[in-house]
């Protein structure tokens, strides 16, 4: 695979468009604070400028019925070279609905940081054809309108990756985890997550040696709405990979995680990937059971060679992290380390 393209990294003072390219709630009159919260935060902390492009806060119902409008927003704030990053409110089931209406040439012609997880993997497919790359990390309605405060992994996570850049960086995993479910209420801002230890770290499903290879995937109960259109990247894009995979807050049964691997065990893509990185599944929810179904699928496709790093606190995890689409990674097996060996950024 030809190498991406990459965003410049964001600055003091650069200006951040929120965009609803899946679920509208956000503009909900009952989660509208959400945006207040995360926009405060990413103001003051970060030093960040946020606007919401014109449908972002149009509320779920008209951004369900407007997927056209959704992607014009997307369009809208690439073209304008005054913003300087995207990110995704929320995810949702149904951004596949915005592909008729997506131009490559305007995203491969303004490339910009583009961050965000859950059903923006479909996004990321689309960021990935118009050859650039993409953040997997958090979401505005979500961890960076989190009540109580962001998490502090998740913090470090952007500042690192989307300020620092630094060209090698050990992804590493958080310390403290949390199954907590704060309700989406008013009455709740200023109740933070209850954290426990996360002893285990990174777990060494199998495999050994050291590896590299580009990230590519996300939540990979997406991946079957992707599959088949022209977003879905041929398998020599898959060559060489390291495969994301996570799952979301629906948590998937351990078949149905099966059933998507066997399907990309048929596509050939097993096949010819250098490692697999798994994330913590939400609440640790069939923990045990999704390592069952990997393992199974990859003896099925003669891959019992493959290094697979599982317990990332990536995508649905709490906390989450921030990894960038399309850039070298190198899996340790025998540290059980990831690394970023190239900035992501200019």
């Amino acid at each position: 695979m030809k190498p991406l393209v990459k965003p410049r990294r964001l600055r003091h003072g650069d200006t951040i468009a929120v965009v609803s390219l899946s679920w509208g709630g956000l503009g909900d009159p009952e989660f509208i604070h959400k945006y207040r919260i995360a926009k405060e935060r990413l103001e003051r902390d970060f030093g960040l400028r946020v606007i919401a492009m014109p449908n972002a806060l149009a509320g779920s119902d008209f951004v369900y019925a407007h997927p056209e409008l959704r992607a014009r927003d997307l369009m809208d704030a690439f073209a304008d070279d005054s913003v300087a990053s995207v990110f995704c409110a929320i995810g949702g089931d149904d951004t596949i609905r915005l592909l008729p209406y997506i131009d490559f040439d305007v995203l491969r012609a303004h490339p910009k940081i583009f961050m965000g997880y859950s059903d923006s993997t479909i996004n990321h497919f689309m960021m990935h054809k118009a050859g650039l790359v993409s953040f997997y990390g958090p979401s505005v309605m979500a961890e960076l309108g989190e009540y109580g405060k962001i998490c502090d992994y998740t913090a470090d996570a952007v500042r690192t990756l989307l300020f620092d850049a630094p060209v090698r960086h050990e992804v590493k995993p958080s310390p403290l985890w949390s199954d907590d479910l704060i309700p989406w209420d008013e009455a709740n801002i200023g109740r933070t997550l209850t954290m426990k230890s996360d002893p285990r770290g990174y777990e060494l499903l199998q495999g050994k040696g050291v590896v590299r290879g580009h990230i590519l995937g996300g939540c990979i109960d997406v991946f079957m709405m992707a599959s088949g259109t022209g977003i879905w990247p041929e398998v020599n894009d898959w060559r060489g990979a390291i495969l994301l995979i996570e799952t979301s807050e629906d948590k998937p049964s351990p078949d149905f995680v099966r059933w998507a691997l066997r399907n990309l065990a048929a596509q050939g893509i097993l096949q010819v990937l250098s490692g697999m990185i798994v994330g913590k599944p939400q609440g640790e929810v069939y923990y045990e059971e999704y390592k069952d179904a990997i393992l199974s699928v990859l003896a099925e496709a003669g891959r019992r060679d493959l290094p697979v790093l599982y317990n990332l606190n990536i995508g649905h995890a709490k906390p989450t992290g921030v990894l960038p689409l399309g850039t070298l990674a190198e899996i340790d097996c025998g540290r059980r380390s990831l690394t970023l060996v190239e900035s992501a950024v200019l």
